[in-house]
């Protein structure tokens, strides 16, 4: 039997006894990678550089591939074959990355000579802020759109508001000037940035549906649109609030208080947080889906690795933007603040209203879970307090049933004669019934009917 010396472990060459040592094989590699962005992994191999060898099949080779595929993130494709050294095989793995950081098994570790050591959070970060702020990123590429394709309504409301906020002071209201200020043109080409937040075109997809139960199995109702970031941003708020349950009250003057059961600007903040910060070079749509118990917002893009949700609501962290120049446009017209303050601001309203949220980062996306009808004040309000109208008690009883169809019918319309934009499951919580008794009580009702659609829709009395 030959011997074979291959020569020292260095801070990028790294040597392994045997596949038996796969998981701290799996971790070196990451190290090597957060370090130098490249190097080698020789298993049957000691660490001085002495072939040992050892036995290599098909399935031996398909076992380190998988362990580095399953355990560093984010994914990398290394090259992996057998070598002979005498009459003794290695399996040499040659690796490399440029999207530092990467994790091992969930932690983040940087070579040190020929160590492994974990890092520590201040370089963690930032090497995560310079991967998400690549000067060759999805968004600083030019698009197939022109100045000219900006969608005019949109832009002008996004310059009211940013004005508005105090965060933009340039007087021009040309979209020519304006987008060049906010360095979202190349000459009269748009970014995709620009494009993405100013264009109607299938840059952005929203899908959203309404299902029977707590699963994906029947659903009311499923809409699917393309448009630009604030267009969708706004569909996606009103699709949320005409499918959650209000309480309604009146006080006696003409105007009526409603109370929703989860805060509007925590849906709001979660759908904006959705567009801003998703990973939108992938294609997936952001997916609003209302359950009968909770309401989920779904972005394509995944949470920072290595650092929790809940650490942006108990801690001061810097923002870490995967869209920079997109959020950068969205803080001046105060449509977002920063991802480091967002979720603290959804959890903050949330419980001032006594509403459950989970934040839950996934493998390929990040959901904001919103719990309906959280805790007995919700249900004791709508059970017990009473809608009052200008003439009287507008409320129905308490076991959920009008005194009769006559009854419910003229208390809908006089629900509807204060407000003409009243859905129908505001009714059904300023009475006290279902939603599919007040749809039953509409359809008998020749006399009131729903004319428009979308903001300009309403009901008419004849």
């Amino acid at each position: 039997m030959s011997y074979v010396n291959i020569g020292e472990e260095t801070e990028q060459i790294e040597f392994k006894k045997s596949t038996g040592e796969i998981k701290d094989g799996v971790i070196s590699i990451a190290s090597i990678l957060n370090k130098h962005e490249g190097g080698d992994l020789y298993f049957g191999v000691k660490n001085n550089g002495d072939v040992i060898g050892q036995e290599i099949s098909d399935s031996t080779m398909r076992d380190v591939s998988q362990a580095i595929r399953a355990n560093i993130k984010p994914p990398i494709y290394p090259v992996i074959e057998k070598q002979h050294y005498g009459d003794r095989d290695v399996i040499h793995v040659r690796f490399e990355g440029k999207h530092r950081p990467y994790l091992a098994y969930g932690i983040p570790r940087i070579r040190m000579a020929d160590e492994d050591t974990q890092m520590d959070q201040e370089l963690y970060r930032e090497m995560l802020n310079a991967r998400e702020n690549l000067t060759d990123s999805w968004e600083t590429k030019l698009s197939k759109y022109h100045i000219s394709d900006i969608d005019k309504e949109v832009f002008k409301s996004y310059l009211h508001r940013a004005k508005d906020a105090g965060r933009i002071s340039f007087k021009t209201k040309s979209p020519d000037e304006v987008m060049t200020k906010l360095e979202l043109t190349d000459g009269d080409v748009l970014l995709n940035a620009g494009a993405a937040l100013f264009v109607d075109s299938g840059m952005n997809e929203l899908q959203m549906a309404k299902f029977a139960s707590d699963e994906r199995l029947t659903f009311n109702d499923i809409k699917r649109y393309t448009g630009s970031i604030f267009d969708l941003s706004d569909r996606a708020v009103e699709y949320v609030a005409d499918a959650m349950d209000w309480r309604v009250e009146f006080d006696g003057s003409l105007e009526r208080k409603e109370y929703p059961e989860i805060p509007v600007d925590a849906i709001r903040e979660a759908v904006i947080n959705a567009f801003g910060h998703r990973i939108i070079e992938s294609m997936q749509a952001v997916e609003v889906a209302i359950y009968k118990s909770f309401i989920d917002i779904y972005s394509p893009g995944k949470f920072p690795d290595g650092i929790s949700p809940e650490q942006f609501i108990t801690q001061t962290l810097k923002p870490i933007r995967r869209n920079p120049l997109i959020t950068r446009t969205l803080y001046y017209s105060k449509d977002m603040e920063s991802f480091a303050t967002g979720l603290k601001r959804i959890h903050e309203a949330c419980s001032d209203a006594g509403v459950k949220v989970d934040f839950l980062a996934e493998d390929y996306g990040f959901t904001v879970r919103f719990y309906r009808h959280c805790g007995e004040k919700w249900r004791q309000d709508n059970a017990q307090k009473n809608v009052q109208g200008a003439n009287g008690t507008l409320a129905g009883t308490l076991n959920g049933s009008l005194e009769s169809d006559k009854d419910g019918k003229v208390k809908i319309k006089e629900l509807i004669s204060r407000n003409p934009k009243i859905t129908r499951e505001q009714m059904a919580g300023a009475l006290g019934v279902s939603l599919r008794s007040v749809q039953r009580l509409l359809n008998e009702m020749e006399d009131v009917y729903f004319t428009g659609g979308g903001r300009s829709g309403h009901w008419e009395i004849k």
